[in-house]
């Protein structure tokens, strides 16, 4: 039986061994990058990313699957998509999170999700005032008063406030609490005063707003005062002894031409 040289065997599986190590080490795969966990909805359903230290949209994009166009416009970011360590990104709706398990049973109910409460409408105010419009130019001056007793009518265009009142000569009056909506504001002026001003205008209300309607109002042309009684007498008098001067001419006239012209001569 022929032997074998025991240094080459030896030789041999030392080959063998190193070609068995480096084929392993080429066979095994490229480590993985870093993995995400998908943050839980929360009870209203939203999906919330918090941002880190170095994230930017497209890292969190990869990271997430959320395109990026779709975190800049669920979060109103502006096209450089600026972030801030610790800030709440919206990445989408997912219902809600939590499921109450059940004991005893696979089977896990989920959690009712709340109903979004209907806003309740907000509430202004609304300040008329009528001013005495001296100059006739239909805009208010700081020099020019209020006109009080002036009708004021204020209609909600679906009836939800209706409200009359009198003008102030002091101040503007001021409706507090008015609901928000579409209102017209009319104004009758008092007696004596002819409008310079529209009537009535349409407002749109919304809730905090304050809005001020000035009206204007010039005093109505009266007819000249009559004189006193005394004066009144005396040129009555006047024109008594006038008359009577022109009366007693006339008939002395008359009487002249008749001698004059209405006797006849003697032949």
């Amino acid at each position: 039986m022929r032997r074998f040289p025991p240094l080459p065997i030896a030789l041999l599986l030392s080959v063998l061994l190193m070609g068995g190590l480096f084929l392993s080490a080429q066979a095994a795969g490229e480590p993985q990058g870093i993995q995400f966990a998908t943050p839980t909805p929360q009870p209203d359903g939203r999906i919330i990313y918090i941002v880190q230290d170095g994230d930017n949209c497209l890292r969190i994009s990869l990271l997430t699957g959320v395109p990026k166009e779709q975190i800049i416009s669920l979060n109103r970011l502006d096209e450089n998509c600026l972030l801030v360590a610790g800030q709440e990104l919206l990445l989408g709706i997912g219902g809600p999170s939590g499921a109450t398990p059940t004991a005893g049973a696979d089977a896990a109910t989920p959690t009712a999700q709340a109903p979004t409460p209907t806003p309740l409408p907000g509430e202004g105010s609304i300040c008329i005032s009528l001013y005495l419009d001296e100059n006739g130019d239909a805009l208010k001056q700081d020099a020019e008063t209020l006109v009080e007793n002036g009708a004021i009518s204020i209609s909600g265009s679906s009836g939800q406030f209706t409200q009359t009142s009198n003008t102030g000569g002091l101040e503007a009056v001021c409706f507090e609490k008015v609901p928000e909506g579409a209102y017209n504001i009319s104004i009758a002026a008092p007696e004596g005063y002819n409008p310079t001003t529209r009537l009535n205008y349409n407002v749109e209300l919304k809730a905090g707003d304050q809005i001020f309607v000035d009206f204007g109002a010039q005093l109505a042309v009266s007819a000249p005062l009559s004189q006193p009684a005394e004066e009144e007498s005396g040129g009555g008098n006047l024109l008594g002894i006038v008359g009577g001067g022109l009366v007693l001419a006339g008939i002395g006239l008359a009487v002249y031409a008749w001698f004059a012209y209405g006797r006849k001569p003697n032949y």
